[in-house]
């Protein structure tokens, strides 16, 4: 089972990395349908966001790819709001939850494939702090809702207002691991955390994450890292689907 489990952790972890994404959202169906209580699933799957992409943006950050002004406000709104997402998830239907999420991410993973592409020198460069804010807060409160990282938010919202992929691969790296921690930290206070199941698929995340950040940004143009998270942000869909019916 823990072979099983770090195999599985490793792998998520270095192709959601890719894009910058955690992936707790596969993981927790995976340690479900090994018969892992879902209220355990998801502090172990927001656990294992927190440390993978947190190995991801030590990379970023080392090798200065990392925008920390653009990033700064998302991370205090999705701090803050991710407690409160994981607190209200009590008292909202699951399924009215995951129905509008699963609307999201399929707008949004068909807007990655078939938005226009840009230059490099037409990438935005500006700092609108206000939008980004509300994009933290909004992702946040999914993040706390869903026991997911907010990235699958983030991301396109991003892409839509002109930033690089890239940059917001590294961005969305740097916020994902806040956010779900936070909510982390909630869950853990409401229930139980299975800590060997956690240091197991933790382990390998942060191992998958690092090689995949590297991999993306030694091997991989903006267009191709938006091809990705146009197929990793389908791929949530479609689990969330399952889920959902």
């Amino acid at each position: 089972m823990d072979l099983l489990i770090f195999g599985i952790s490793l792998v998520a972890a270095f192709i959601f990395a890719l894009g910058g994404v955690g992936a707790a959202i596969i993981l927790i169906p995976v340690l479900v349908s090994l018969g892992i209580p879902i209220n355990m699933a998801k502090p172990i799957g927001l656990f294992y966001n927190t440390v993978s992409l947190g190995g991801a943006s030590i990379s970023n950050i080392k090798h200065k790819r990392l925008d920390f002004k653009i990033g700064i406000p998302i991370i205090i709104a999705s701090f803050l709001f991710a407690m409160a997402g994981a607190y209200i998830s009590k008292f909202i239907s699951a399924n009215i939850i995951l129905a509008l999420f699963v609307a999201f991410l399929l707008f949004s993973g068909l807007m990655f494939l078939f938005h226009k592409s840009k230059q490099d020198n037409q990438y935005r460069t500006d700092k609108p702090y206000f939008k980004l804010t509300l994009i933290g807060a909004f992702a946040g409160l999914l993040s706390g809702l869903l026991g997911i990282g907010g990235g699958g938010i983030i991301s396109p919202l991003m892409l839509m207002m002109g930033f690089n992929p890239k940059k917001i691969a590294a961005i969305t790296a740097f916020v994902v691991p806040f956010s779900s921690f936070s909510g982390f930290l909630t869950y853990w206070a409401m229930g139980n955390v299975n800590w060997h199941i956690l240091a197991v698929a933790s382990v390998a995340g942060i191992i998958g994450a690092t090689l995949g950040t590297l991999f993306m940004h030694k091997k991989l143009n903006p267009n191709h890292v938006k091809k990705i998270l146009a197929v990793i942000l389908l791929i949530m869909a479609i689990k969330l689907l399952f889920k959902l019916f």
